[in-house]
């Protein structure tokens, strides 16, 4: 179970993982993280003939799994249809559960 979640919230989170929205985004981003990894191995080689293509695809291959645990890490983060730590909407900042949120026209010290 997650900390700061009731049992009933637990279940409600897990279940959003198998959206069919959550997956694409995921696999979307993951296949990104992957052709990137890839691009900066074959960037790194003198010639498109030197790579050493098991550790280049090794590479992007990590690449791509650490994106997919990423974004199943912040499922209790952000938006819970989406691998984003960011929510919609939300100013661009993260909010984490059991964080106390100013109410709205509150003055905060930055």
């Amino acid at each position: 179970m997650i900390p700061g979640l009731s049992r009933f919230d637990h279940h409600a989170e897990v279940g959003h993982v198998f959206t069919k929205s959550f997956w694409k985004s995921t696999i979307e981003r993951s296949v990104k993280s992957f052709a990137q990894a890839l691009a900066a191995c074959l960037a790194g080689s003198a010639g498109l003939w030197e790579v050493t293509w098991s550790i280049a695809l090794s590479v992007a291959g990590m690449t791509a799994l650490l994106s997919v645990l990423t974004s199943l890490a912040s499922i209790p983060v952000g938006s819970h249809t989406s691998p984003s730590l960011v929510t919609p909407g939300g100013g661009g900042a993260a909010v984490i559960p059991g964080q106390r949120v100013p109410e709205a026209g509150a003055v905060v010290a930055t």
